[in-house]
Parts: structure tokens; C-alpha cells; sequence
């Protein structure tokens, strides 16, 4: 399970290096946020793509908060994708975009999504299935949750607070254990938020955050990490990395004029 990787093509080749392409017997799961600030995002995508036609049951991808027209406006795949290819293509990342799964679930045991979890303690994976995903997500509600939310830091974190991006909930250990209790599902694997080490650990060791964009837009000097779950008892294991050389292109090229003014 990968993390977070935003249009870092480098890196994301570096990840195929260390772990092997995908295959039947060596499937991944990639958790959002392929595009938006990274100025290869496309070749993310379409790689990520290509090798889900390859290998339909061996590549799985969540949507992410920037799977989004709004936060592609923004975070410059919107220009990206404009200067690369014409408005048509973008029409079609839109739309599929507005396919992809809002969560997974890995052997009944691991509840993988890219934000976090909800405002309410009744949210079943019924439910979560039977969310209309082919569309934008809405202000408020358990689908923009799925693609917003966040952890409070510390086992001792109870209940939810506003959110400090102003859409989603922060949730504590309390709202994660009587999710995943009620569901019969063992584990909660997020990303969405940069690890100075590529993941964290929290909520008693419930709740996992894998980010998988080292050197985030080329100044955070985080470390990335993904996740290697063994067999049977769906054991996480890590894999730290650190960047790769890319071109010299900056990050958020494209981005909006509003971001490009303030460098």
C-alpha cells in the first residue's frame, strides 16, 4: 500500500525499483493523491493507469481530496494536464477521477481510504458501498469525509474536533476503535498528511498514515514509506526511501496564476 505521491514520476519509479512492477503475484494499492502539485502528474497517472489495464486485479486506486476539480484548479494539474495535452483529456481524467473506489477493505481485516473516518459512529461499509461516487464530492457528508478527514495525534485522543482544513473531521483513537470494532475490521490505513518518516503509527496501533512523496514539493526533506502486508495475519511491514533526482522543473509549474505570483 502506497501513499501520497503528487506527481513525483521519479520517486514513483523508484518505488517499482525497490518493490518490483505489479504483477499477479506482487499487487498494490496506491491511497489518492496521484496528481496536483508535482509537475509530472500526468505521467503518474497514466502510468498508474496503463499498469491497471496491464493488470486489472493487481493495481488498485483510491480517490484522493486532489482527485477533484476544484483542488485540480488550484494545485496545478488543471494547467498541467492543458499544457501537456489539450481540454479534452482533461475531460477524461475528470471522469475517471469520478470512477475510482472511495475505500478498500484488504482481507476483511483493513480498512484503506484517503482521508480518514466520520462525523457519526453508525457508518457501515454498506453504506460507504452504496455511496453514488461518480461525481464531486459534496460539502459535508461521509464521502467528502473519506477524502478529508484526519487523526488526532495520541492513544489518549478521544471524540472529533473541527477539522483544520475546513472540510472533514479529526477523529480521535475512541471514533477509530468503535469503527473499526463494528465493522470486524482489525486496522485503518490513511494518508493524506506528510510523516517526517513516511508513516505513522497512532490510536494504539490501529490507524496507520502512509505517505509515499519523499522531499515533499522539494523542501519538506521528509522521508516516504510504503507498507507490505504479509500473509495470513495481514502483518505491516515499512519501507522507508528518500528522494531521486528529477529534472529541473519546479514544483507546481502549472499551478494557478494565484500560486504562481506568490512563488
Amino acid at each position: 500500500v502506497c501513499g501520497d505521491t503528487h506527481g513525483q514520476f521519479y520517486d514513483l519509479l523508484n518505488i517499482f525499483e525497490m518493490n518490483g512492477e505489479p504483477s499477479p503475484t506482487n499487487p498494490y494499492l496506491f491511497n489518492g493523491d496521484f496528481v496536483d502539485r508535482g509537475s509530472w502528474s500526468c505521467e503518474v497517472i497514466m502510468t498508474l493507469l496503463a499498469w491497471k489495464v496491464v493488470y486489472p486485479d493487481s493495481m488498485h486506486l483510491t480517490r484522493g481530496n486532489h482527485e477533484t476539480k476544484g483542488m485540480n484548479r488550484l494545485y496545478g494539474f488543471d494547467g498541467e494536464v492543458k499544457h501537456k495535452y489539450t481540454d479534452l483529456m482533461l475531460d477524461v481524467f475528470r471522469e475517471v477521477f469520478q470512477a475510482l473506489p472511495l475505500a478498500y477493505t484488504l482481507h476483511g481485516r483493513v480498512f484503506v481510504c484517503h482521508g480518514g473516518l466520520f462525523s457519526r459512529d453508525d457508518v457501515t461499509l454498506d453504506e460507504i458501498r452504496a455511496i453514488d461516487r461518480f461525481s464531486e464530492p459534496p460539502d459535508e457528508g461521509i464521502f467528502t469525509e473519506l477524502l478529508w478527514s484526519d487523526p488526532q495525534s495520541g492513544d489518549d485522543s478521544r471524540g472529533r474536533e473541527a477539522s483544520k482544513r475546513g472540510v472533514g473531521v479529526q477523529f480521535g483513537s475512541d471514533v477509530t476503535a468503535r469503527f473499526l470494532d463494528n465493522n470486524g475490521l482489525d486496522l485503518l490505513v490513511r494518508s493524506h498528511e506528510v510523516k517526517d518518516e513516511g508513516y505513522e503509527v497512532d490510536h494504539f496501533g490501529r490507524c496507520i498514515t502512509i505517505f509515499s512523496a519523499p522531499n515533499y514539493v522539494d523542501s519538506a526533506e521528509n522521508k516516504a514509506a510504503f507498507i507490505h502486508f504479509s500473509m495470513p495475519e495481514m502483518k505491516p511491514n515499512f519501507t522507508q526511501f528518500d528522494a531521486v533526482w528529477h529534472p529541473d522543473v519546479q514544483p507546481m509549474a502549472y499551478a494557478s496564476n494565484m500560486f504562481n505570483m506568490f512563488g
